[in-house]
Protein backbone atom coordinates (compact mmCIF):
# COMPACT_ATOMS: atom_id res chain seq x y z
CA UNK A 1 0.00 0.00 0.00
CA UNK A 2 1.14 3.46 -0.77
CA UNK A 3 0.20 6.95 0.78
CA UNK A 4 0.58 9.95 -0.43
CA UNK A 5 0.15 12.26 2.43
CA UNK A 6 -2.93 14.05 3.57
CA UNK A 7 -6.26 12.17 5.67
CA UNK A 8 -7.67 10.44 2.93
CA UNK A 9 -4.35 8.16 3.08
CA UNK A 10 -3.95 7.74 6.65
CA UNK A 11 -7.20 4.95 6.70
CA UNK A 12 -5.94 2.42 3.68
CA UNK A 13 -2.55 2.61 5.68
CA UNK A 14 -4.27 2.15 8.67
CA UNK A 15 -5.75 -0.90 7.60
CA UNK A 16 -3.15 -2.39 5.66
CA UNK A 17 -0.74 -2.13 9.23
CA UNK A 18 -3.31 -3.65 11.48
CA UNK A 19 -3.90 -6.98 10.14
CA UNK A 20 -2.26 -10.05 11.51
CA UNK A 21 -0.69 -10.48 8.10
CA UNK A 22 0.39 -6.66 7.96
CA UNK A 23 0.73 -5.49 4.30
CA UNK A 24 3.88 -3.52 3.68
CA UNK A 25 3.41 0.19 3.36
CA UNK A 26 5.80 3.46 1.49
CA UNK A 27 4.77 6.83 1.97
CA UNK A 28 5.29 9.53 -0.25
CA UNK A 29 6.35 12.77 1.15
CA UNK A 30 5.92 15.80 -1.32
CA UNK A 31 6.88 18.46 1.51
CA UNK A 32 10.07 19.22 3.42
CA UNK A 33 8.60 18.72 6.98
CA UNK A 34 7.01 15.28 6.73
CA UNK A 35 3.17 15.53 6.73
CA UNK A 36 1.10 14.47 10.07
CA UNK A 37 -0.36 11.22 8.26
CA UNK A 38 3.83 10.36 6.92
CA UNK A 39 4.73 11.03 10.70
CA UNK A 40 1.86 8.44 12.03
CA UNK A 41 2.88 5.75 10.02
CA UNK A 42 6.79 6.38 9.11
CA UNK A 43 7.84 3.54 12.13
CA UNK A 44 5.48 0.98 9.97
CA UNK A 45 6.64 1.91 6.39
CA UNK A 46 9.35 -0.13 5.00
CA UNK A 47 10.75 3.19 2.86
CA UNK A 48 9.67 6.94 2.75
CA UNK A 49 10.19 8.53 -0.87
CA UNK A 50 10.89 11.73 -0.23
CA UNK A 51 10.46 15.13 -2.45
CA UNK A 52 13.38 16.85 -0.95
CA UNK A 53 15.74 16.25 2.05
CA UNK A 54 13.41 16.34 4.87
CA UNK A 55 14.10 19.99 6.58
CA UNK A 56 14.35 19.19 10.17
CA UNK A 57 16.15 15.73 9.44
CA UNK A 58 13.84 13.35 10.73
CA UNK A 59 13.11 9.95 9.65
CA UNK A 60 16.08 9.60 7.75
CA UNK A 61 16.64 6.11 8.56
CA UNK A 62 14.06 4.91 6.07
CA UNK A 63 14.11 7.86 3.50
CA UNK A 64 15.25 7.55 0.09
CA UNK A 65 15.01 11.05 -1.96
CA UNK A 66 13.48 10.46 -5.51
CA UNK A 67 11.74 13.86 -6.35
CA UNK A 68 7.88 14.18 -6.80
CA UNK A 69 6.90 12.52 -9.62
CA UNK A 70 5.94 15.71 -12.48
CA UNK A 71 4.46 15.51 -15.88
CA UNK A 72 6.83 14.43 -18.42
CA UNK A 73 6.56 17.37 -21.09
CA UNK A 74 7.38 20.25 -18.27
CA UNK A 75 10.89 20.82 -19.11
CA UNK A 76 10.75 20.63 -22.94
CA UNK A 77 8.66 23.99 -23.11
CA UNK A 78 9.30 26.72 -26.42
CA UNK A 79 10.01 30.68 -25.49
CA UNK A 80 8.49 30.99 -29.23
CA UNK A 81 5.43 29.41 -28.08
CA UNK A 82 5.01 31.55 -25.11
CA UNK A 83 5.77 34.34 -26.93
CA UNK A 84 2.84 33.75 -29.75
CA UNK A 85 0.76 32.60 -27.03
CA UNK A 86 0.89 35.46 -24.62
CA UNK A 87 2.50 38.36 -27.22
CA UNK A 88 5.72 38.48 -25.42
CA UNK A 89 8.76 39.98 -26.38
CA UNK A 90 11.33 37.63 -27.18
CA UNK A 91 14.50 39.55 -26.14
CA UNK A 92 12.97 41.09 -23.27
CA UNK A 93 13.87 39.73 -19.96
CA UNK A 94 10.94 37.91 -18.51
CA UNK A 95 9.10 37.80 -14.58
CA UNK A 96 6.83 35.30 -14.31
CA UNK A 97 4.25 35.79 -11.56
CA UNK A 98 1.52 32.96 -10.50
CA UNK A 99 -0.20 31.84 -7.60
CA UNK A 100 -0.91 28.18 -8.23
CA UNK A 101 -4.45 27.39 -10.72
CA UNK A 102 -6.38 29.59 -8.79
CA UNK A 103 -4.22 32.58 -8.28
CA UNK A 104 -3.19 33.93 -5.08
CA UNK A 105 -5.06 37.02 -3.58
CA UNK A 106 -2.19 38.21 -1.51
CA UNK A 107 0.15 37.42 -4.22
CA UNK A 108 -1.86 39.28 -6.68
CA UNK A 109 -2.75 42.37 -4.45
CA UNK A 110 1.21 42.18 -3.62
CA UNK A 111 2.24 42.74 -7.58
CA UNK A 112 -0.35 45.00 -9.04
CA UNK A 113 1.11 47.68 -6.44
CA UNK A 114 4.67 47.30 -7.99
CA UNK A 115 3.74 46.04 -11.36
CA UNK A 116 4.09 49.77 -13.70
CA UNK A 117 7.65 50.55 -11.34
CA UNK A 118 9.68 47.87 -13.68
CA UNK A 119 11.79 49.39 -16.70
CA UNK A 120 9.49 48.26 -19.73
CA UNK A 121 11.98 48.90 -22.32
CA UNK A 122 13.96 45.36 -20.84
CA UNK A 123 11.35 43.40 -18.68
CA UNK A 124 8.02 42.46 -19.13
CA UNK A 125 5.49 40.78 -16.61
CA UNK A 126 3.81 37.52 -17.08
CA UNK A 127 1.23 37.15 -14.63
CA UNK A 128 -0.92 34.77 -13.86
CA UNK A 129 -4.16 35.84 -11.45
CA UNK A 130 -6.20 32.79 -11.60
CA UNK A 131 -10.20 32.67 -13.04
CA UNK A 132 -11.69 34.41 -9.89
CA UNK A 133 -9.20 37.84 -9.76
CA UNK A 134 -8.34 38.43 -13.48
CA UNK A 135 -11.42 40.48 -14.12
CA UNK A 136 -10.33 43.04 -11.48
CA UNK A 137 -6.38 42.79 -12.78
CA UNK A 138 -6.82 42.93 -16.26
CA UNK A 139 -6.56 46.26 -16.56
CA UNK A 140 -3.14 46.34 -15.68
CA UNK A 141 -1.92 44.80 -19.21
CA UNK A 142 -0.06 46.58 -21.72
CA UNK A 143 3.03 46.08 -24.43
CA UNK A 144 5.15 44.69 -21.36
CA UNK A 145 2.55 43.21 -19.05
CA UNK A 146 0.20 40.14 -19.46
CA UNK A 147 -2.55 39.55 -17.62
CA UNK A 148 -4.09 36.12 -17.87
CA UNK A 149 -6.53 33.89 -15.46
CA UNK A 150 -4.63 30.50 -15.98
CA UNK A 151 -1.81 28.76 -18.14
CA UNK A 152 -2.56 26.21 -19.92
CA UNK A 153 0.95 25.06 -21.24
CA UNK A 154 3.39 25.84 -18.23
CA UNK A 155 6.06 24.50 -20.04
CA UNK A 156 6.24 27.19 -22.32
CA UNK A 157 6.17 29.96 -19.67
CA UNK A 158 8.85 28.71 -17.44
CA UNK A 159 10.70 28.60 -20.53
CA UNK A 160 10.93 32.15 -21.27
CA UNK A 161 10.50 33.13 -17.68
CA UNK A 162 14.44 34.41 -16.01
CA UNK A 163 12.66 34.60 -12.85
CA UNK A 164 9.67 33.06 -11.30
CA UNK A 165 7.82 34.80 -8.46
CA UNK A 166 5.31 32.48 -6.41
CA UNK A 167 4.10 30.32 -3.71
CA UNK A 168 5.82 27.04 -2.92
CA UNK A 169 3.65 24.26 -2.68
CA UNK A 170 5.47 21.39 -3.15
CA UNK A 171 4.58 20.57 -6.61
CA UNK A 172 4.99 24.06 -7.77
CA UNK A 173 8.85 23.84 -6.20
CA UNK A 174 9.57 20.23 -8.03
CA UNK A 175 8.65 21.72 -11.47
CA UNK A 176 10.80 24.98 -10.73
CA UNK A 177 13.28 23.30 -9.78
CA UNK A 178 13.31 20.74 -12.18
CA UNK A 179 13.33 23.67 -14.82
CA UNK A 180 16.37 24.96 -13.04
CA UNK A 181 14.55 28.37 -12.44
CA UNK A 182 15.59 30.84 -9.83
CA UNK A 183 12.61 31.97 -7.75
CA UNK A 184 11.17 34.63 -5.42
CA UNK A 185 9.12 32.28 -3.22
CA UNK A 186 6.60 34.12 -0.54
CA UNK A 187 4.98 31.40 1.24
CA UNK A 188 1.07 30.54 1.76
CA UNK A 189 1.07 31.61 5.87
CA UNK A 190 -1.75 29.82 6.12
CA UNK A 191 -0.66 26.13 4.79
CA UNK A 192 -0.49 23.56 7.40
CA UNK A 193 2.18 23.09 9.46
CA UNK A 194 3.32 26.02 7.68
CA UNK A 195 4.81 23.27 5.58
CA UNK A 196 5.23 25.77 2.76
CA UNK A 197 7.73 28.29 4.59
CA UNK A 198 9.60 25.13 5.48
CA UNK A 199 9.73 24.10 1.44
CA UNK A 200 10.51 27.77 0.39
CA UNK A 201 13.71 27.31 3.27
CA UNK A 202 14.35 24.36 1.19
CA UNK A 203 15.27 26.51 -1.60
CA UNK A 204 16.65 29.57 0.10
CA UNK A 205 19.04 27.46 2.21
CA UNK A 206 20.28 25.96 -1.35
CA UNK A 207 21.04 29.27 -2.85
CA UNK A 208 18.31 29.07 -5.22
CA UNK A 209 15.69 31.07 -4.24
CA UNK A 210 14.62 34.63 -2.39
CA UNK A 211 11.98 33.84 0.80
CA UNK A 212 9.76 36.47 1.65
CA UNK A 213 7.45 35.42 4.28
CA UNK A 214 4.08 37.01 4.26
CA UNK A 215 4.23 38.84 7.18
CA UNK A 216 7.50 40.70 5.99
CA UNK A 217 6.14 41.38 2.24
CA UNK A 218 5.86 44.67 1.31
CA UNK A 219 5.45 46.78 -1.81
CA UNK A 220 8.97 48.42 -1.31
CA UNK A 221 10.83 45.06 -0.47
CA UNK A 222 8.84 42.89 -3.55
CA UNK A 223 10.40 45.50 -5.94
CA UNK A 224 13.35 45.88 -4.73
CA UNK A 225 14.13 42.12 -4.82
CA UNK A 226 12.61 41.53 -8.06
CA UNK A 227 14.03 44.34 -9.66
CA UNK A 228 17.83 43.52 -8.08
CA UNK A 229 17.40 39.24 -9.42
CA UNK A 230 16.21 40.00 -12.77
CA UNK A 231 18.90 43.08 -13.17
CA UNK A 232 21.48 40.76 -12.34
CA UNK A 233 22.20 38.19 -14.15
CA UNK A 234 25.37 36.11 -12.13
CA UNK A 235 22.79 35.82 -9.67
CA UNK A 236 20.17 34.37 -11.40
CA UNK A 237 22.43 32.30 -13.00
CA UNK A 238 24.30 31.08 -9.52
CA UNK A 239 20.12 30.58 -8.66
CA UNK A 240 19.33 28.39 -11.49
CA UNK A 241 22.43 26.47 -11.04
CA UNK A 242 21.50 25.64 -7.10
CA UNK A 243 17.59 25.21 -8.76
CA UNK A 244 18.36 23.05 -11.37
CA UNK A 245 20.63 20.54 -8.62
CA UNK A 246 17.54 20.44 -6.25
CA UNK A 247 14.93 19.16 -9.26
CA UNK A 248 14.53 15.21 -9.65
CA UNK A 249 13.64 14.73 -13.21
CA UNK A 250 13.27 11.06 -13.08
CA UNK A 251 11.03 11.36 -10.05
CA UNK A 252 8.73 8.73 -11.56
CA UNK A 253 11.13 5.93 -12.31
CA UNK A 254 13.25 6.03 -9.21
CA UNK A 255 9.94 5.54 -7.22
CA UNK A 256 8.82 2.76 -9.75
CA UNK A 257 12.25 1.25 -9.43
CA UNK A 258 12.39 1.61 -5.59
CA UNK A 259 8.72 -0.28 -5.72
CA UNK A 260 9.55 -3.02 -7.85
CA UNK A 261 12.84 -3.42 -5.85
CA UNK A 262 10.87 -4.17 -2.94
CA UNK A 263 8.02 -6.19 -4.56
CA UNK A 264 11.08 -8.76 -5.44
CA UNK A 265 12.00 -9.10 -1.89
CA UNK A 266 7.79 -9.95 -0.55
Amino acid sequence: VIGTGGYASALPLFMATIKKNSIPIVLQEQNSFPGITTRWFANKAIMICAAFKFYNGSLNHKVVLTGNPIRNNIISGKKSLACNEYKLDMHKKTVFVFGGSQGSAFLNKSIAQIIKNFDDRTIQILWQTGDNEYHEYKRYMDDSIRVVPFINDMASAYAISNLIVCRSGALTLSEVTICGKPSILIPFAAAAENHQLKNAKTLYEAGASFLIEEKDLDSNSLFKNINHLINNKTTLDEMSSASKKLGNPNATKKIVDCLMELMSDV
